[in-house]
């Protein structure tokens, strides 16, 4: 019998394991046009943390009881719709469960890039194409400029000084502990700060002496201060996420906050789906990059769909380097 991941009641902070319920699915034929799938990859990510807060915003709030949803990758089983027949590979957003069923519309086909499926919910699904969009359109960033990424061993991050340096930038990326360090710097980034080692703003004083041009903030909190601190005259904020708060009801302190005014720095947030309409753009440039060898990605695997809220809890633990995933 299939199975799902539901919300048993609303985190107060930083979730725990009861506040999610595993339950069984009801079997059911497919109706004209729908599709049943067996999933083989679920994804977890920051914003899922959102989801949980009954509060208005860009995607509606998890309802207690109900299955959760999330990017997945899976194999069509059983198809009464001519687009799909069984064996074909696709994505969506039924995560959280191990069977997904629904309208054919909801499905849709891998594309024809030489990688796993798995890095279609990486490097080569959401999180890339926020990497590549927040990067290139919304800081507008360029070859010569000096860029800044905060979380820079994560999905987006990672891709973020990928994409930079193959673009022409200097990278300073931001990763806790040695080896997330070591891991970005072999990606390609001119200067990693240890975020666990001492003051971020500090730190990045000593790595971009000059400032810097590009912010892409995935963290909040002392990095984003650290950035308005060392912002040249005119740089581009890209606000991707804010993991530093997203459990702390806290409000962030920004001691810099007022040289957005004399620096003319430009913050701005983005939400991926803004920029769907290129997607293609996307497959084409970042199969380009990965043709040209200048592509790497990491992967943080859990097996098993009873390991989804560890694996979601691993994110907020930095329990993860690269994309975390689940192998269902």
């Amino acid at each position: 019998m299939p199975r799902a991941w539901t919300l048993a009641a609303r985190p107060q902070g930083m979730p725990r394991s009861t506040d999610f319920a595993i339950v069984d699915l009801p079997v059911r034929d497919l109706a004209e046009g729908e599709v049943r799938v067996a999933n083989r990859w679920l994804s977890v990510d920051p914003y899922m943390r959102g989801r949980m807060n009954d509060v208005k915003s860009y995607v509606p709030p998890f309802q207690i009881g109900a299955p959760m949803e999330g990017g997945a990758v899976g194999e069509v089983v059983e198809s009464r719709d001519a687009g799909l027949k069984p064996g074909d590979m696709v994505q969506h957003m039924l995560g959280w469960r191990d069977e997904a069923v629904g309208p054919a519309s909801a499905f849709h086909k891998l594309p024809l890039l030489d990688v796993p499926p798995q890095a279609f919910l990486g490097q080569f699904g959401m999180p890339g194409m926020t990497a590549y969009f927040g990067l290139l359109a919304v800081a507008e960033a360029k070859a010569g400029d000096t860029v800044f990424v905060s979380a820079a061993a994560g999905a987006v991050g990672s891709t973020v000084v990928q994409v930079a340096k193959a673009k022409g930038m200097t990278v300073i990326g931001s990763a806790g502990g040695p080896d997330k360090v070591a891991w970005v710097r072999s990606l390609g980034a001119d200067a990693v700060i240890d975020y666990k080692a001492g003051p971020v703003a500090k730190a990045l004083g000593e790595a971009a002496p000059k400032g810097i041009d590009v912010y892409f903030d995935n963290v909040g909190g002392d990095h984003l201060d650290a950035a308005l601190a060392h912002a040249r005259p005119r740089a581009r904020f890209a606000i991707c996420g804010m993991i530093d708060v997203y459990n702390d009801a806290k409000p962030t302190q920004l001691k810099y906050l007022a040289r957005l005014i004399g620096n003319r720095v430009r913050m701005e947030g983005f939400i991926v789906s803004d920029h769907m309409g290129r997607a293609e753009e996307f497959y084409r440039d970042m199969g380009a990059m990965l043709a040209a060898g200048t592509l790497r990605r990491e992967e943080t695997v859990h097996d098993g769909l009873d390991a989804m809220p560890d694996a979601f809890l691993g994110l907020f633990s930095g329990g993860n380097t690269g994309k975390m995933l689940v192998r269902v």
